[in-house]
């Protein structure tokens, strides 16, 4: 029946065979079925595979997904592993992690995420050997370094989404107190996605007129506590979201596909990702986010921000709170 559908044209040469663009998402919770899903939306893959190890669930998923494929740009999407993608895979993304447990501590949780890792990064190095890594499981810096260790792979090619979502949030809430558009807004949160992050309030400009002209110690009380409730909203929104809604999803799944359209696309995209630093303002051997070139090879280089005195020492000190607990963790 359906061959009688097409008569083909034996005089048709055939086109030349184009490169795919193949990846693969761990772990099919509520992240990774965000990022899935703003992928699909945004046409980032010719191949990607969903893989978690509720079997049922992902292929429910899957279905469900494929059922929307006429509204898109066809994806050739699957619930599989890291071994049905084959070698030439692009990019692999972690989203998989276990949850905490009652009374249990954040080191002991750390230490069974380390061996999720283990087992997973195994599988990819064997099967996707030239695939970057983009690692989004929190603590994420934590584990873009753990990644890195376990996996052997260069620096260049193991990244974290880092501190990309909290300057997105940071822009965004400069932006509604500005009332103009949050792409015309550029600032930077940098460090440790987590507590110890820093706002860098000394570049933090709008069409190139600072944020803060005169500096911090120049402004005023009120402006003070003006910008630093700004910043408190950015560092606790997803606590917040948290608490209403039990997980954060929608905007970490754009995050990841803006970072994975600045690999595939080849963009040279600035975005804040997690990576290895190493010398960089006097912080050695250590993951967190910085404003850092990214294209199809990966980590290409990072920005050198003019940070103040200020600023320095508390993205050292940011450093420092991951480097205690790297020391800590069995890798």
């Amino acid at each position: 029946m359906f061959q009688k559908l097409f008569i083909s044209n034996p005089e048709a040469e055939k086109p030349a065979p184009l490169s795919p663009r193949k990846g693969v998402i761990i772990g099919a919770g509520q992240v990774g079925l965000a990022c899935a899903y703003s992928l699909l939306i945004q046409d980032c893959f010719d191949e990607l595979i969903l893989q978690d190890l509720a079997q049922d669930k992902v292929e429910g998923e899957v279905m469900d997904l494929l059922h929307g494929m006429p509204f898109l740009s066809p994806t050739d999407l699957k619930a599989g592993t890291v071994a049905d993608v084959g070698q030439n895979a692009d990019l692999v993304i972690i989203t998989a992690g276990t949850a905490q447990k009652p009374g249990e501590s954040r080191l002991n949780l750390l230490e069974r995420n380390v061996a999720i890792f283990h087992s997973i990064l195994d599988d990819v190095v064997k099967y996707c050997p030239d695939a970057l890594l983009l690692i989004v499981t929190n603590p994420v810096d934590i584990m873009t370094y753990a990644s890195l260790k376990i996996s052997g792979l260069p620096s260049s090619r193991v990244i974290g989404s880092g501190t990309v979502l909290d300057t997105a949030r940071f822009r965004s809430l400069l932006a509604k107190k500005l009332d103009i558009d949050a792409r015309s807004v550029h600032a930077y949160i940098i460090g440790e996605h987590g507590d110890s992050e820093v706002p860098v309030w000394s570049t933090a400009n709008v069409a190139g007129v600072k944020l803060v002209a005169n500096g911090w110690e120049n402004l005023g009380a009120a402006e003070q506590k003006e910008l630093t409730t700004i910043f408190d909203q950015v560092k606790n929104a997803a606590y917040e979201i948290i608490k209403r809604k039990g997980y954060t999803s929608y905007a970490i799944g754009l995050a990841v596909t803006d970072i994975v359209k600045a690999i595939l696309r080849s963009q040279e995209r600035v975005l804040t990702v997690s990576s290895l630093v190493d010398g960089f303002y006097d912080i050695h051997d250590v993951c967190l986010g910085l404003p850092t070139v990214v294209n199809e090879k990966g980590i290409v280089k990072t920005v050198n921000l003019a940070l103040n005195q200020a600023e320095e020492q508390q993205l050292r000190d940011s450093a420092q709170v991951l480097r205690e607990v790297f020391s800590q963790l069995k890798l």
